[in-house]
Protein backbone atom coordinates (compact mmCIF):
# COMPACT_ATOMS: atom_id res chain seq x y z
CA UNK A 1 0.00 0.00 0.00
CA UNK A 2 1.61 3.67 -0.92
CA UNK A 3 1.70 5.81 1.70
CA UNK A 4 0.30 8.85 2.07
CA UNK A 5 2.46 11.22 3.18
CA UNK A 6 5.29 12.65 0.87
CA UNK A 7 8.41 10.98 0.90
CA UNK A 8 11.61 12.93 1.86
CA UNK A 9 14.19 14.29 -0.55
CA UNK A 10 16.89 11.79 0.75
CA UNK A 11 14.42 8.81 0.13
CA UNK A 12 13.56 9.66 -3.32
CA UNK A 13 17.21 10.00 -4.06
CA UNK A 14 17.97 6.92 -2.45
CA UNK A 15 15.00 5.51 -4.64
CA UNK A 16 16.51 6.82 -7.89
CA UNK A 17 19.73 5.44 -7.40
CA UNK A 18 18.95 2.22 -6.77
CA UNK A 19 16.28 1.96 -10.08
CA UNK A 20 19.09 4.03 -12.24
CA UNK A 21 21.69 1.42 -11.16
CA UNK A 22 19.31 -1.01 -12.29
CA UNK A 23 17.43 -0.08 -15.72
CA UNK A 24 19.12 3.42 -16.16
CA UNK A 25 18.57 6.39 -16.24
CA UNK A 26 17.07 6.44 -19.68
CA UNK A 27 14.76 3.20 -18.42
CA UNK A 28 13.26 4.68 -15.35
CA UNK A 29 10.38 7.06 -14.93
CA UNK A 30 9.53 8.80 -12.27
CA UNK A 31 6.58 6.72 -11.67
CA UNK A 32 9.18 3.70 -11.28
CA UNK A 33 10.98 5.89 -8.69
CA UNK A 34 7.55 6.69 -6.73
CA UNK A 35 6.51 3.03 -6.52
CA UNK A 36 10.54 2.37 -5.60
CA UNK A 37 9.60 5.18 -2.62
CA UNK A 38 5.88 3.85 -2.05
CA UNK A 39 4.71 7.35 -2.89
CA UNK A 40 2.50 9.32 -5.73
CA UNK A 41 4.58 10.60 -8.93
CA UNK A 42 3.30 13.92 -7.88
CA UNK A 43 4.74 13.82 -4.24
CA UNK A 44 8.04 12.81 -6.31
CA UNK A 45 7.46 16.23 -8.45
CA UNK A 46 6.59 17.93 -5.18
CA UNK A 47 11.02 17.45 -4.08
CA UNK A 48 11.74 17.39 -7.70
CA UNK A 49 11.08 19.70 -11.07
CA UNK A 50 11.87 16.15 -13.37
CA UNK A 51 13.85 13.47 -13.57
CA UNK A 52 17.24 15.44 -14.90
CA UNK A 53 16.82 17.65 -11.93
CA UNK A 54 17.34 14.02 -9.19
CA UNK A 55 20.16 13.11 -11.55
CA UNK A 56 21.76 16.52 -11.08
CA UNK A 57 21.44 16.61 -7.63
CA UNK A 58 22.89 12.58 -7.50
CA UNK A 59 25.77 13.82 -9.28
CA UNK A 60 26.29 16.61 -7.69
CA UNK A 61 29.20 15.67 -5.62
CA UNK A 62 30.98 14.02 -8.31
CA UNK A 63 30.89 16.49 -10.25
CA UNK A 64 31.75 19.20 -8.10
CA UNK A 65 35.08 17.09 -7.68
CA UNK A 66 35.43 17.11 -11.68
CA UNK A 67 35.36 20.72 -11.51
CA UNK A 68 37.94 20.81 -8.85
CA UNK A 69 39.92 18.49 -10.76
CA UNK A 70 40.02 20.87 -13.94
CA UNK A 71 40.94 23.68 -12.50
CA UNK A 72 43.94 21.65 -11.16
CA UNK A 73 45.31 20.57 -14.29
CA UNK A 74 44.74 23.98 -16.27
CA UNK A 75 46.80 25.30 -13.68
CA UNK A 76 49.56 22.91 -14.63
CA UNK A 77 51.74 24.87 -17.07
CA UNK A 78 53.86 21.83 -18.14
CA UNK A 79 52.56 18.71 -20.25
CA UNK A 80 53.70 16.00 -17.30
CA UNK A 81 52.51 18.15 -14.52
CA UNK A 82 49.00 18.09 -16.05
CA UNK A 83 49.60 14.42 -17.01
CA UNK A 84 50.20 13.29 -13.87
CA UNK A 85 47.61 15.55 -11.80
CA UNK A 86 44.85 13.93 -14.57
CA UNK A 87 46.01 10.90 -14.15
CA UNK A 88 46.11 10.71 -10.32
CA UNK A 89 42.88 12.88 -9.96
CA UNK A 90 40.91 11.14 -12.24
CA UNK A 91 41.54 7.79 -10.68
CA UNK A 92 40.93 9.37 -7.30
CA UNK A 93 37.64 10.67 -8.66
CA UNK A 94 36.74 7.73 -10.07
CA UNK A 95 37.31 5.52 -7.27
CA UNK A 96 35.74 7.96 -4.76
CA UNK A 97 33.01 7.97 -7.06
CA UNK A 98 32.50 4.81 -8.31
CA UNK A 99 28.59 4.30 -7.55
CA UNK A 100 27.66 7.47 -9.13
CA UNK A 101 30.13 6.19 -11.99
CA UNK A 102 28.59 2.43 -11.96
CA UNK A 103 24.90 4.77 -12.44
CA UNK A 104 26.32 6.06 -15.63
CA UNK A 105 27.05 3.15 -16.92
CA UNK A 106 26.69 2.95 -20.92
CA UNK A 107 24.87 6.10 -20.45
CA UNK A 108 27.40 8.59 -20.83
CA UNK A 109 27.09 9.69 -24.06
CA UNK A 110 23.33 10.74 -23.99
CA UNK A 111 23.67 12.55 -20.46
CA UNK A 112 26.01 14.69 -21.66
CA UNK A 113 22.97 15.95 -24.03
CA UNK A 114 21.04 16.39 -20.53
CA UNK A 115 21.65 20.72 -20.15
CA UNK A 116 22.76 20.07 -16.46
CA UNK A 117 25.72 18.18 -17.57
CA UNK A 118 26.40 20.14 -21.15
CA UNK A 119 29.62 21.79 -19.66
CA UNK A 120 31.23 18.46 -18.64
CA UNK A 121 31.77 17.91 -22.10
CA UNK A 122 34.27 20.40 -21.82
CA UNK A 123 36.22 18.98 -18.84
CA UNK A 124 36.36 15.91 -20.18
CA UNK A 125 37.92 16.87 -23.43
CA UNK A 126 40.98 18.90 -20.92
CA UNK A 127 41.22 15.68 -18.81
CA UNK A 128 41.51 13.69 -22.24
CA UNK A 129 43.94 16.35 -23.64
CA UNK A 130 45.87 16.28 -20.03
CA UNK A 131 46.36 12.41 -20.57
CA UNK A 132 47.73 12.61 -23.65
CA UNK A 133 50.39 14.90 -22.38
CA UNK A 134 48.91 17.52 -24.02
CA UNK A 135 49.95 16.17 -27.62
CA UNK A 136 48.21 16.15 -30.82
CA UNK A 137 49.86 12.16 -31.51
CA UNK A 138 46.66 10.44 -32.13
CA UNK A 139 48.44 6.83 -30.03
CA UNK A 140 48.72 9.57 -27.24
CA UNK A 141 44.93 10.60 -27.87
CA UNK A 142 43.29 7.11 -28.12
CA UNK A 143 45.60 6.19 -25.12
CA UNK A 144 43.70 8.61 -23.02
CA UNK A 145 39.94 7.86 -24.30
CA UNK A 146 40.68 4.32 -23.63
CA UNK A 147 42.16 4.89 -20.23
CA UNK A 148 39.09 6.89 -19.38
CA UNK A 149 36.37 4.95 -20.25
CA UNK A 150 38.36 1.57 -19.05
CA UNK A 151 38.70 3.00 -15.60
CA UNK A 152 35.44 4.28 -15.33
CA UNK A 153 33.92 0.98 -16.40
CA UNK A 154 36.45 -0.57 -14.23
CA UNK A 155 35.25 1.67 -10.95
CA UNK A 156 31.89 0.84 -12.17
CA UNK A 157 32.58 -3.58 -12.66
CA UNK A 158 34.97 -3.74 -9.25
CA UNK A 159 32.89 -2.56 -6.70
CA UNK A 160 33.72 -5.57 -4.27
CA UNK A 161 37.55 -4.60 -4.79
CA UNK A 162 38.92 -1.82 -1.74
CA UNK A 163 39.22 1.58 -2.66
CA UNK A 164 43.14 1.20 -1.78
CA UNK A 165 43.56 -2.13 -4.00
CA UNK A 166 41.95 -0.36 -7.11
CA UNK A 167 43.62 3.09 -6.86
CA UNK A 168 46.79 1.45 -6.45
CA UNK A 169 46.42 -1.16 -9.41
CA UNK A 170 44.62 1.47 -11.62
CA UNK A 171 47.75 3.71 -11.56
CA UNK A 172 49.94 1.16 -12.17
CA UNK A 173 47.72 0.51 -15.48
CA UNK A 174 48.20 4.28 -16.11
CA UNK A 175 52.08 4.51 -15.57
CA UNK A 176 52.55 1.63 -18.00
CA UNK A 177 49.89 3.03 -20.73
CA UNK A 178 50.65 6.98 -21.07
CA UNK A 179 52.92 7.84 -23.33
CA UNK A 180 55.51 10.59 -21.36
CA UNK A 181 55.15 14.16 -23.10
CA UNK A 182 57.46 14.60 -25.98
Amino acid sequence: MARLAPQTHDEILAAAARRFGVTGYRGTSLQDIASEVGCSKAAVLYHFANKEAILTELMAPAIEALRTLDERIVAQPEPEGAQRAAAEGFVDLAVRFRAEIALLRGEFPNLLQQPGFTHIQQISERLLDALAARSERPSARVAAFVLVAGIAETCGEFADVPDDELRDALLALLRRALEPAR
